[in-house]
């Protein structure tokens, strides 16, 4: 039996529920493929070891350095991070990585957050490439490179006070991403195995380090997103969901900018952003939070009267998400980078109709005209036509409305994309190979 050790980004639901803490559902696939393990573990090859992020040993009690909390039969190994700034490395996560290592005595790590400082702390320590298989999700130095999204450079240079205080700039934001996607590259560097899902991230690994063996393989995604199905007749209609705003790569001001087009034709168009708010200017002490980014957010949303358009809804649960989805006429991903969004997949596999930018990984996720429309990252034009053609819902030569055909197509390729059983089974493909290779 081969020994498999996560390096994890967040403590999984699992171990926070055994500990008795808040948890986050924000990497559910992982829960899934937990849960596949520990249930087949009567006739597996694979043992798995698991460590995770806290912010420090002496807010956790229950654990100790170097030693497993046992949870459902499965060693867990905390290990401190300044979880808060991930942008800073502390060589001293090294000695944890040292510990865990030599009392789980790994036959392979696999390493999920390439951008976090754990990522490099373990690959340093495992000093073991071809038994390291790095998960990615996104590409940081890629961000990096466009991470002020078209903003005018008046806005990328302004400062608040919020901003001053929590050295939170968009220029000190960006400098984040230049930092986490340098150590991003060092980690890609002491790999000699990578999963990823698209054309985007298989050519950036390959930038990075040509000899790292590339491994294809899907994401499954949270459970609840499996059942269910969007409904045209009852869903809200001309409301549209975006699934995050609060940072310039996501870019809410693209659908704003489109949204002057949009409500033209469609008056009782909504809006309804999921997240943090950074539009909140109730109150003065709401007023001083305002970040920069989120006082330019502000203008153009005075600028062409959208006051009443915009719905921010805080952060959601699993449940709420899918709920917001299937009330909603369309989801858009107006975002100027992206690999695979989960958010996506979680539409398709609803069959919300989506419109999304065509870049990054996005074009491998979706066919245009097929199961979602495309629409050229950055320009809010094609974004507000993208959305009117959905809106409008014209009949094909067969009397098919484009959101049903969608929404079919788009719930059938998703099924097959995001199918857990099959992606599972991938993931024991791969852990087999690597640990067969001496």
């Amino acid at each position: 039996m081969k020994k498999v050790l996560w390096v994890c980004n967040i403590m999984l639901p699992v171990i926070a529920q055994e500990l008795g803490f808040p948890y986050s559902n924000r990497e559910g696939w992982l829960t899934g493929i937990f849960n596949a393990l520990t249930a087949k573990k009567e006739n597996r090859e694979i043992e798995l070891g698991i460590c995770f992020p806290i912010a420090a040993f002496s807010e956790h009690p229950s654990l100790q350095k170097g030693k497993p909390l046992m949870v459902q039969g499965v060693p867990c190994y905390a290990f401190a991070e300044d979880l808060a700034h991930p942008e800073v490395y502390d060589a001293g996560m090294e000695e944890d990585f040292k510990t865990i290592f030599a009392d789980f005595q790994p036959d392979m790590i696999h390493v999920f957050g390439t951008e976090f400082p754990h990522a490099l702390a373990a690959v340093r320590v495992f000093e073991s490439p071809n038994k390291t298989l790095i998960g990615i999700q996104g590409l940081c130095y890629e961000i990096a490179k466009v991470y002020m999204a078209g903003l005018p450079k008046k806005v990328c240079q302004s400062v608040t006070f919020r901003d001053i205080i929590r050295k939170d700039s968009l220029k000190q934001q960006q400098e984040k991403f230049i930092q986490r996607g340098e150590r991003e590259k060092e980690v890609l560097r002491l790999a000699g195995h990578v999963t990823g899902r698209t054309g985007f991230d298989r050519k950036g690994v390959s930038t990075v380090n040509e000899k790292a063996r590339y491994h294809s393989m899907n994401e499954t995604m949270r459970s609840s997103f499996y059942s269910g199905a969007w409904n045209r007749e009852s869903c809200e209609k001309h409301s549209i969901f975006l699934g995050q705003g609060d940072y310039p790569l996501k870019g809410f001001h693209f659908l704003l900018k489109a949204l002057p087009l949009i409500c033209k034709e469609f008056p009782d168009t909504k809006v309804y952003v999921a997240g943090n708010s950074i539009i909140n200017e109730k109150g003065l002490k709401a007023k001083i939070k305002l970040s920069a980014y989120g006082k330019y957010l502000l203008s153009l949303i005075r600028k062409y009267d959208l006051k009443d358009k915009i719905i921010v809804l805080g952060k959601l649960t699993e449940q709420e998400m899918k709920e917001q989805f299937l009330r909603s006429s369309v989801f858009v991903c107006p975002s100027i980078l992206e690999n695979s969004p989960n958010t996506i997949g979680e539409a398709m596999l609803l069959g919300v109709p989506v419109a999304a930018a065509k870049v990054g990984g996005i074009p491998d996720m979706i066919t245009h005209e097929e199961d979602g429309l495309l629409f050229e990252g950055g320009n809010a034009d094609e974004l507000a036509k993208a959305v009117l053609r959905l809106f409008e819902d014209k009949k094909n030569e067969s009397g098919c409305p484009l959101t049903q055909k969608l929404s079919q197509n788009a719930r059938k390729r998703a099924a097959k994309v995001h199918d857990g059983a099959q992606n599972y089974c991938r993931l024991m493909e791969i852990y087999e190979d690597i640990c067969r290779k001496e």
